[in-house]
């Protein structure tokens, strides 16, 4: 996984010394918001109700001008998901956080406004379970390259829009849905399920 990741990267950084080497038909951009994730719950050993949980997200934008109102427009992002969930016995939290790539084509369909969608290809970092009740809390951190219990790469789909200010700042909106399972067979402590995202953040571009 690592090396994709460090693939992925240097993909991004390749494109990233195209575009200050162009005009402005390719601009390097940063972005940054907050994440409202969830599971979606698939088959196996989950009969349990979950809620949403805030996050984050911050990273890297590229926007590369195809067609007078169509752009290519890859990411690279740091971002947290996960759920919560509360019983009679406490509260369960659990945080996973997530290096994003979404390749995302960019509709141009009124001035400032755009249509995103595309495919998005999410590698695992680690975990962090969070259990509280009346007694105390108990914490675990769980670095997904030491364990087998869940899928280390998971390819989803993003579908949201951007709408810009100005030729600058720009805010957006998407919702992002995992199309693989986080692992096969799910059990008690580690569910079967689909990360889902609603995202809302504040992009520049330089």
């Amino acid at each position: 996984m690592k090396k994709i990741i460090i693939l992925a990267i240097g993909l991004f950084i390749t494109g990233v010394a195209n575009a200050q080497s162009t005009d402005k038909a390719i601009r390097l951009g940063a972005k940054a918001g907050l994440n409202y994730s969830n599971i979606i719950k698939d088959d196996g050993n989950n009969n349990f109700e979950t809620d949403y949980l805030v996050g984050y997200h911050a990273g890297l934008t590229l926007d590369i001008k195809l067609l007078p109102n169509l752009a290519f427009t890859p990411e690279l992002l740091y971002s947290t998901k996960g759920y919560k969930l509360t019983s009679t016995f406490g509260e369960f939290t659990q945080r996973t956080h997530f290096i994003d790539v979404p390749i995302l084509a960019s509709i141009k369909l009124a001035e400032g406004f755009n249509v995103v969608a595309g495919p998005q290809v999410s590698f695992l970092l680690s975990t962090n379970n969070k259990f509280e009740n009346g007694f105390g809390t108990a914490q675990q951190t769980i670095v997904e390259d030491e364990s087998d219990r869940f899928k280390k790469s998971l390819v989803g789909g993003v579908i949201g829009f951007r709408y810009d200010i100005n030729s600058q700042v720009g805010i957006n909106g998407r919702y992002a849905l995992d199309f693989q399972k986080n692992n096969e067979n799910g059990s008690n402590t580690t569910p079967e399920f689909k990360n889902q995202v609603f995202q809302l953040g504040l992009g520049i571009k330089f």
